[in-house]
């Protein structure tokens, strides 16, 4: 290693250990006073660093983000100076990984200035949660993943989402989070501490039962039966947990046969509620053009059915809507579980104190 590069890999070695200053501007401020040529390393300086801490990615300066070294991932930060929306809601990444054939969150609405795979991280996330919950009144309930999964592949090198949970734990908040991904059993232990202060209610999305057929609509995440085990495994901690079954895709997934497997799993886990608007799917610009090419791909001719059937239209209600509608009231009616939106989203929303969350169940 050249003298250059020893200077280089100490000076990173040294600060990248305080784990406070990773990535962040007073990280930087540190290396320019010690390294006065250092405009003209920093970009070696950031690569060295972020290696430190993972060989799998390299940093690119061209494009301002770090890609794999395998080359089918990338991600970049951006600055932020809020976290919660005005309804206590975050999304700590913007873009996904997960590969889900319908998803409407690649829609243009949202305006992502980026491919939706090359995954905007919000830069110090976790301190800017700090200051934004120490200035509330009182816990609340903080809800995330309604937007961008917070346990998508990368969670599992940066942490971003565990960190933030560490604060909302420290600070005695509630929390509803949302997944696919089995990856949230590696922060159980973070979820049963918040349940015991406050309040943790864990959303499992499912949309079918057939695992087959789940890996062909949701190609990078846990399958249907790994997501029953993150549920029944919530279960014996006492996490409640509700679940989402949306979209349901006309002539793909439509059928009574799944929304009862889909249903049983639900009452095996002893899920508390179930969020569903009905049953079909949306589609809108942006979005519309990456489904449509996945029908192309995997259901020979269900793009054209699709389009002779809905069109433009937003929303694609299935043709077996008011029969799984039927279905689903009656099995929710019959077990005892929540299944009108208003009543799930008020209890998701809801932070009661902890001897009247008892007496409610």
């Amino acid at each position: 290693m050249a003298g250059d590069d020893v200077i280089d890999y100490v000076v990173v070695h040294e600060l990248a250990h305080i784990k406070e200053l990773n990535h962040s501007d007073r990280f930087w401020a540190i290396v320019q006073s010690m390294l006065p040529d250092y405009r003209e390393r920093k970009e070696r300086l950031k690569q060295l660093q972020h290696k430190l801490n993972n060989e799998d990615w390299d940093y690119n300066p061209e494009k301002d983000c770090y890609e794999s070294t395998e080359g089918n991932s990338r991600w970049h930060y951006a600055d932020y100076k809020t976290i919660l929306s005005p309804k206590n809601g975050m999304n700590l990444y913007r873009g996904c990984t997960h590969g889900c054939i319908y998803c409407d969150s690649r829609s243009e609405c949202y305006q992502m200035q980026h491919d939706f795979e090359d995954v905007e991280v919000k830069r110090n996330a976790e301190q800017i949660l700090e200051s934004q919950l120490r200035r509330k009144r009182e816990p609340c309930m903080i809800g995330t993943g309604g937007m961008c999964d917070p346990y998508i592949q990368l969670e599992d090198e940066l942490q971003v989402t565990r960190r933030c949970l560490e604060i909302i734990e420290k600070y005695g908040f509630g929390l509803a989070i949302q997944t696919k991904s089995a990856r949230i059993m590696r922060d159980i232990d973070l979820l049963e501490r918040i349940n015991e202060k406050a309040k943790c209610v864990v959303q499992m999305t499912l949309t079918t039962y057939d695992d087959d057929l789940c890996r062909i609509l949701e190609p990078n995440v846990s399958t249907t039966v790994e997501r029953f085990e993150v549920l029944k495994n919530m279960q014996k901690v006492g996490i409640p947990t509700v679940v989402w079954i949306s979209p349901i895709l006309p002539f793909i997934n439509d059928t009574e046969k799944n929304l009862l497997g889909l249903l049983d799993y639900c009452t095996r886990a002893g899920v508390r509620g179930i969020v569903s608007f009905g049953f079909g799917t949306t589609m809108r610009d942006g979005s519309r053009e990456y489904f449509l090419g996945k029908l192309s791909e995997h259901f020979p001719g269900m793009k054209e059915k699709y389009i002779k059937e809905f069109g433009d239209r937003y929303e694609c209600q299935s043709p077996n809507n008011a029969r799984l509608v039927e279905v689903f009231y009656d099995f929710c009616q019959t077990h005892g579980i929540m299944y009108d939106p208003g009543d799930v989203f008020r209890y998701m929303n809801t932070l009661e104190p902890k001897n009247e969350q008892l007496s409610l169940f």
